[in-house]
């Protein structure tokens, strides 16, 4: 086969000049909202480029513009930790709250501090935060925030996001930049009549909308969505210099060719942020996308590292949230719903009415005892609410227009869907139905026997699961060991190699632990740790099955309502066929057990407390080698902690241990120890 022929210098120039003016008018558009050319000539440029790139693929680079169409689709979604922690904001909701705020940051920062040259008001966007990382100038990795901590990589759906640029400027070598990638409403709505449209449930709000489209494996997908993003800070920046105030910094964010909200603004004292939130509150109606009141942010760079931050909120910024809204409405009709893990919750229907930018149509009413508080009827006009803008609620039945016939709901004696028997703890107000294979919980069943922690089926994602699902291939977990690789290759985006490798993980997943088993059906309260302990008690399935609540409470850490909840689990006839049809299957259900004196392994007896990121080990690797190895595992220190295991950012769990002189162990020590070259 002969090679392909170089490229010319004449194309290499002209495919770098067609991506610098794509770059360019992509910003006049949608950053400075001022055009140069038509739509025409703009897809004319593009449409050479991507010709060009389609001849040369060595043309191709990762800041491309034609990129932002969308690459393969991602198997999952990466876990990483930030730079800087993106911590959540404390909240007020009066303007009394915001001058308590600021005399809390007094006197925090000294009373003589100057708070000059004032505050930095923005509004607070109802979206998903992210964080912008560029490497020599090119977007390198997008993490949404996640818990503050980590977050879910998302480049690939970021790149498809028109504002969010994938090249800085020359000069800027490094850059973490920080904003809110959100859904616009008119593009919202549009979305949610298409998704109606085909049958497919419609999104609650455009927060969850652009959550959900940024977590889209396909970024294909995602390229056809209109997510925007303002930016609301820069962390750090190399090549270029941070201003020494938040206000010239977000003017700088904007100088560089990011997107900022066009309504920030720059205030002195607090009668000018009074006056900014009242404004903001009198336009939230009138803005193309969704906001839920106002961030108001100390703006020397300065003071705000002096003033420092909470474990949970900076203290140099607050938020003002908008009072919620309400409305009056009738109620159609009252449903109960089965969720993921068998709860039932009731959800009334409501006449569609518009409330706080979007229209509420259902409302939960969160449970059996909460229904009857309220006393909730069909045809009662009732007062809604959008609780924190976000999830509506029934404040209250309007008794005077109760009509005369309406009459108090009757709670189901069995499950809606599948008509099992349900379940209620004594001291819960949820009844749950405990059917593993009921069709309302079978989704999340699946995709949690598939998880990596449980019996780790490489592949068996969403996408494949709803295609199970939809053909009506699969009924229960036990489901997946009867596929065949013909039915499973004439599936979309399968074929014989996919399916046969498919095929490989499940016959692979048999050899599973009991202890896997056991946390893969989803039993309540049944985690990792407790699945091991049973696993560990039991030796196999059978006996297990078999045992009274009396017996389980004779395991280490089992007390009666997980008892209760596990007798409960194996006394449903449906969940015993399951497993019983797992067996016929081949999976085994016997427990690997530890060595016959556990008193001789390196750990016996001893407790350990994890902290920390270990440079090698998650967290569940570390636990999973402590209780092999007959160690056990705790959350707080304490004097009968044997040792801490710390790695990087091991704060406070590392001081008591000082304190209480527990040894601290890294992870090179511990693993030492397990290989016993230590004790």
């Amino acid at each position: 086969m002969s090679s392909a022929p170089p490229v010319s210098p004449q194309i290499r120039r002209r495919a770098e000049e067609l991506r610098r003016l794509l770059w360019h008018h992509r910003r006049r558009y949608y950053v400075e909202n001022d055009p140069e050319i038509s739509d025409a000539e703009y897809d004319a440029l593009e449409r050479e480029l991507l010709d060009l790139e389609a001849a040369h693929p060595e043309l191709i680079t990762s800041d491309s513009p034609t990129r932002r169409v969308g690459t393969v689709p991602l198997d999952s979604l990466v876990t990483l930790r930030h730079t800087s922690p993106m911590l959540s904001l404390d909240n007020t909701y009066s303007l009394e709250e915001i001058l308590d705020w600021e005399e809390r940051l007094r006197r925090v920062l000294g009373e003589r501090a100057t708070l000059s040259p004032g505050y930095s008001c923005e509004l607070k966007i109802d979206g998903v935060s992210l964080s912008l990382i560029y490497e020599d100038g090119i977007l390198v990795r997008a993490v949404s925030r996640g818990d503050g901590y980590q977050g879910e990589e998302v480049t690939s759906s970021a790149r498809t996001i028109r504002s969010v640029l994938s090249r800085l400027p020359r000069g800027v070598k490094y850059a973490e930049v920080r904003g809110e990638v959100f859904f616009p409403l008119k593009e919202f709505e549009a979305l949610n009549r298409q998704r109606e449209d085909a049958g497919e449930p419609a999104f609650a709000n455009p927060r969850n909308a652009a959550a959900g489209t940024l977590r889209l494996l396909d970024p294909r997908l995602t390229a056809q969505r209109p997510l925007d993003l303002f930016v609301w800070q820069l962390v750090e920046l190399r090549g270029a210099e941070i201003p020494g105030t938040h206000w010239e910094s977000l003017m700088l964010a904007k100088e560089l060719g990011f997107k900022v909200n066009p309504l920030a603004r720059r205030v002195n004292g607090l009668k000018q942020v009074e006056d900014y939130c009242l404004e903001m509150q009198q336009r939230r109606d009138s803005l193309p996308y969704e906001v839920d009141g106002c961030v108001i942010k100390l703006d020397d760079l300065g003071l705000q590292r002096r003033a420092g931050q909470t474990a949970r909120a900076p203290r140099w910024a607050v938020a003002y949230k908008f009072p919620a809204r309400q409305a009056t409405t009738t109620v159609r009709d009252i449903k109960v719903q089965v969720g993921r893990t068998g709860a039932l919750t009731p959800v009334a229907i409501l006449e569609p009415i518009p409330l706080a930018g979007t229209t509420i149509s259902r409302c939960t009413l969160h449970n059996e005892e909460e229904l009857r508080r309220k006393d909730v009827r069909i045809g009662d006009r009732v007062l809604v609410e959008r609780g924190g803008d976000v999830i509506p609620k029934i404040v209250k039945v309007i008794l005077e227009a109760r009509p005369p016939d309406a009459k108090p709901f009757v709670w189901p004696e069995a499950c809606p869907v599948c008509g099992s028997e349900l379940f209620k703890e004594e001291e819960e107000v949820i009844s749950r139905c405990t059917n593993l294979s009921c069709p309302a919980r079978l989704r999340e069943s699946l995709l949690h026997f598939a998880s990596r922690r449980a019996m780790d089926i490489e592949g068996l994602g969403e996408a494949l699961v709803d295609q199970l699902l939809a053909k009506r291939m699969v009924q229960d977990v036990a489901s997946l060991y009867h596929l065949r690789q013909a039915e499973l290759a004439a599936l979309d985006r399968m074929a014989e190699k996919s399916a046969s490798n498919f095929l490989e993980q499940i016959e692979r997943s048999k050899g599973a632990d009991l202890s896997r088993v056991l946390f893969a059906l989803g039993i309540r309260f049944v985690g990792e740790k407790t699945a091991e302990l049973l696993a560990d008690a039991f030796g196999d399935i059978d006996a297990l099955m078999e045992t009274t609540e009396d017996e389980l409470q004779r395991v280490s850490e089992v007390g009666p309502r997980v008892a209760s909840a596990i007798r409960q689990f194996f006394g449903q006839e449906r969940n015993r066929v399951a497993v019983r049809r797992l067996q016929e299957a081949g999976v085994m259900m016997k427990h690997e057990a530890r060595a016959a004196h556990p008193e001789g392994t390196p750990l016996a007896g001893k407790t350990f407390v994890l902290t920390g990121t270990l440079p090698t080990l998650s967290r569940d690797e570390a636990t999973r080698l402590i209780t092999r190895h007959g160690g056990k595992v705790s959350s707080s220190v304490s004097r009968k902690t044997s040792f801490l295991l710390a790695g990087e950012s091991a704060g406070s769990k590392q001081e008591k241990a000082n304190a209480l002189r527990v040894p601290v162990l890294d992870e090179a020590a511990f693993l030492k120890m397990i290989q016993g070259e230590e004790k």
